[in-house]
């Protein structure tokens, strides 16, 4: 009777402890030293990397350190400024209009990309966190010829096994294995609070990604405008210089003829020279101000570009205060984001706390096992855990103290976010209220500047005048023809700043700065 069960015994012992270390890790329940861990929210939520991190949840906050709006201007910092170069450069001026820029920057911005990347890693983090709650199934298939050596299993001794009239060798013999291995919680609250909170912060990354895109029409637009503005200044100092040799030439030929003194040949170079250093400077800015804009969206590489969408003036009505206070609040990307983290902040919150209650596992396996398939049998085994904590030497405390502080940080984070969008609509509004007033006023300024200009000319080609009177009616053009440009640029920024504030940007701004829009 031994000589024929032991064989048997020792052909399963051997084949189980021959299994790979995998299969025997699926086969037994798993130890854990430690239950589920609680999400880590970061204290800072607003982050220029803008990354999401193993074991964390962050979402950057766009609007922070990336896009400024600062004395009618619009600073561009951080990933904003950059983008990833795409197409080859042409010979030819490419045609530009506003339109056309905003889609380069919205597809080849650094920030929208970043933004984009960051949502795919949130989602990555909330599919890992359901992960926890679903079932893990695992199927094997093993299949092994052997032969055995009772010396190696115990019975060392060669007289021992004579004794006993057992073989000194066992087999060859074969087995097989194929089946399933299903592991499942059943009941883990801290995985449920985890899971509620990696899907929180996906949505608070989607509002981010809105909130970038807003952020680079923003920054798109107002370089757009300011090449705009740029070009304008420099075919004004254009007509300026042509105006002052016209004045030169004229001051040259009177005083060849005896009809004026030099200085008023010198007084009218002095004028020329001076309005052509402006010139030189303004052109300067131009082709600064278009690299920039290359810069922002993704153009070849040294490539030349010609705008298409010029700056006039178009007065349109300004809504109510309020009305725009109350859209802003409604639409902001940013503000949601914040309340996506509010909220995922308060999961995390439930996740610490949910470390003090039991956790319920289940681990089973069926498999089919036999000689070969033809003579094999099922077997299966299943197992329950219930883990519940005794004494985690205050790592409970600990970690629900730290996600104490991440809530109270988030909590103030989003009244801060209220704070600056008030800010904004309100500065907006006061800026394009101003800005409408000034473009008004410097039109008028221009037409009088000019109308002064061309009778200080007949003045003094009819002898009546000398130059001084000239050089100062040119010096009031230029400047009247600056401050013109100048509040036209600061109309249709504060127009651009006010779509920005109250999150209409991206369904807004073309519409506020076509030439032929509402």
């Amino acid at each position: 009777m031994i000589r024929r069960v032991l064989p048997v015994v020792l052909m399963t012992l051997s084949g189980f402890l021959l299994l790979p270390s995998t299969v025997l890790a699926q086969l037994a329940p798993p130890v854990s030293n430690g239950r589920t861990r609680p999400v880590q929210l970061p204290l800072s939520g607003s982050t220029q990397t803008g990354s999401v991190t193993a074991g964390q949840a962050t979402v950057p906050s766009a609007s922070s350190a990336s896009v400024s709006t600062l004395n009618s201007s619009i600073q561009i910092q951080g990933p904003f400024q950059g983008s990833t170069a795409v197409g080859v450069m042409t010979n030819e001026p490419l045609p530009l209009s506003l339109d056309e820029a905003i889609r380069l920057g919205l597809s080849y911005n650094l920030g929208v990309i970043g933004a984009l990347q960051t949502e795919r890693n949130a989602r990555g983090q909330r599919l890992s966190a359901l992960a926890e709650l679903l079932p893990d199934v695992n199927g094997i298939f093993t299949a092994s010829d052997e032969q055995l050596s009772l010396a190696t299993s115990g019975l060392q001794s060669a007289k021992r096994i004579s004794t006993f009239g057992f073989p000194k060798v066992l087999g060859p013999f074969n087995f097989f294995e194929s089946g399933a291995i299903l592991s499942q919680s059943v009941l883990d609250l801290t995985a449920v609070q985890n899971y509620r909170s990696s899907k929180e912060v996906a949505i608070a990354t989607k509002h981010s990604v809105r909130d970038s895109r807003d952020l680079v029409i923003l920054g798109v637009g107002a370089s757009y405008l300011q090449v705009v503005a740029a070009a304008a200044r420099v075919n004004s100092a254009r007509a300026q210089v042509a105006s002052a040799q016209a004045v030169y030439d004229q001051a040259v030929t009177q005083n060849q003829a005896g009809t004026n003194a030099r200085i008023d040949v010198n007084r009218s170079q002095v004028e020329f020279q001076t309005q052509r250093l402006r010139l030189i400077s303004l052109e300067t800015d131009l082709a600064t101000q278009k690299m920039i804009l290359g810069r922002l969206i993704g153009l070849p590489l040294g490539q030349e570009f010609a705008l298409t969408t010029p700056m006039e003036y178009r007065p349109a009505p300004i809504p109510p205060l309020a009305d725009m206070l109350e859209g802003a609040f409604a639409n902001r990307a940013d503000l949601k984001a914040a309340e996506a983290q509010v909220r995922a902040a308060v999961h995390a919150r439930k996740a610490a706390e949910a470390q003090k209650s039991p956790a319920v596992k289940i681990n089973g396996n069926y498999l089919v096992a036999g000689i070969n398939p033809a003579q094999s049998n099922g077997v299966f085994a299943i197992s329950g855990t219930v883990d519940f904590p005794i004494w985690r030497s205050g790592r409970i405390q600990a970690d629900i103290a730290q996600a104490d502080a991440v809530l109270s940080q988030r909590q103030a984070e989003y009244e801060d976010i209220r704070g600056r969008i008030d800010f904004e609509v309100r500065n907006a509004f006061l800026q394009l209220n101003a800005a409408t007033q000034q473009v008004m006023v410097a039109e008028s300024n221009r037409a009088l500047a000019q109308d002064t200009l061309r009778q200080a000319r007949d003045r003094f080609g009819a002898g009546v005048a000398d130059t001084v009177e000239v050089v100062q009616a040119q010096e009031s053009v230029a400047a009247a023809e600056q401050d013109y440009i100048a509040g036209l640029y600061s109309h249709y920024l504060a127009r651009l700043s006010l779509a920005r504030a109250t999150g209409d940007a991206e369904r807004g701004i073309a519409a506020l700065l076509r030439p032929n829009g509402p």
